[in-house]
């Protein structure tokens, strides 16, 4: 195992009781405990990140897979993960290692220095790098040395992110991030009940600070039935990205299937459509399905005259409407795409 890291973002109060400024849980850790995260460790009154360099998962992927429709269309993106989680959800996909322990990790964890994480990428072909599959913010140490690397040698950073930071840590890495996808899940109510944590408006501030600071983003909502499908709660989302973002954001809604602690059943594919259709006619300019069986709601058309620009069947990409600056064929209009 990797040697401890210490972390960055935390302050020292009596008897040695830490407290980790990184994420709005605001863990008080007494000494020998970690937070609620299960990866930030505190040592005799110190505050160390357990994961720092500890990989889960390395692979190749689409960069259309975290989703980014609107980022380096067609290209693939180097993704790395680590372990552990910042937010606790009852649905969670990857549960085995966002709720997972360091020192109780069954599958083996490998050991990657940011430099040799930057090497690997640069000989993978990859346009990209993309920090997945877990909460990269809770791997922020190794996640902010790494991204550092990956500029050098050209390739463009990606976070997939549940958005759940406090605003300084935010600032401090987002120079080094291209793109962001950021998984906004519903209202406060969602996010205590099913995710338990009190703080939806710090993703809400993280979707608005990485819009402010010209980072590339998109936002994904996982629609569960009776948790957050309501119109009334899509609005909410629809319009904080239209008043607060800009209607050129995409966003992308998924088809929720049982997994971890919920068994609710899954959503039905009319609720995605219906959602899709809801956006589409407030304002929105691009609007995804995913987690659907075919490609419905998977194209990019023209937000001025509706011609295609992009087909997409899965994960394989097809531009067949675009100029090389990124432009409608038809009617010249930008196209609101990074490539």
């Amino acid at each position: 195992m990797c040697p401890l890291h210490e972390a960055r973002y935390y302050t020292v109060g009596s008897n040695q009781v830490v407290t980790c400024n990184l994420c709005p849980n605001l863990c008080k850790i007494r000494k020998g405990d970690k937070g609620r995260c299960n990866v930030r460790l505190n040592r005799d009154g110190k505050l160390y990140a357990t994961n720092y360099g500890l990989v889960s998962s390395v692979t190749h992927d689409p960069i259309e897979k975290k989703p980014l429709y609107h980022f380096l269309p067609g290209t693939c993106t180097y993704s790395i993960g680590t372990i552990g989680c910042n937010l606790f959800c009852l649905f969670c996909q990857n549960w085995h290692i966002s709720r997972a322990d360091p020192d109780n990790y069954h599958y083996g964890l490998k050991e990657l220095s940011p430099t040799e994480a930057a090497q690997d990428a640069k000989y993978s072909g990859c346009s990209s790098v993309a920090y997945t599959y877990n909460e990269p913010f809770i791997w922020y140490e190794w996640v902010l040395d790494t991204t550092k690397e990956v500029r050098k040698n050209g390739q463009k950073n990606v976070l997939v992110t549940n958005g759940y930071i406090e605003e300084e840590p935010l600032r401090e890495l987002l120079p080094v991030i291209d793109a962001a996808n950021v998984d906004l899940k519903g209202d406060q109510q969602f996010y205590k009940e099913l995710c338990k944590v009190a703080h939806q408006e710090a993703v809400l501030q993280t979707c608005k600070i990485m819009y402010e600071q010209k980072v590339h983003l998109e936002i994904t909502t996982l629609l569960i039935p009776t948790k957050n499908d309501s119109e009334k709660q899509l609005l909410e989302i629809i319009n904080f990205i239209l008043d607060e973002l800009g209607p050129e954001v995409p966003l992308h809604f998924s088809r929720y299937f049982p997994n971890y602690k919920l068994n609710l059943p899954p959503t039905p594919v009319e609720t995605l459509f219906k959602a899709r259709s809801l956006a589409l006619e407030a304002g929105l300019k691009y609007v995804y399905l995913g987690n659907i069986f075919g490609d419905a709601g998977s194209e990019t058309h023209c937000k001025k005259c509706g011609a295609l620009l992009i087909r997409r069947q899965g994960y394989s990409t097809r531009i067949v409407g675009l100029t090389k600056d990124m432009r409608c064929k038809k009617c010249n209009t930008f196209a609101d795409i990074v490539y």
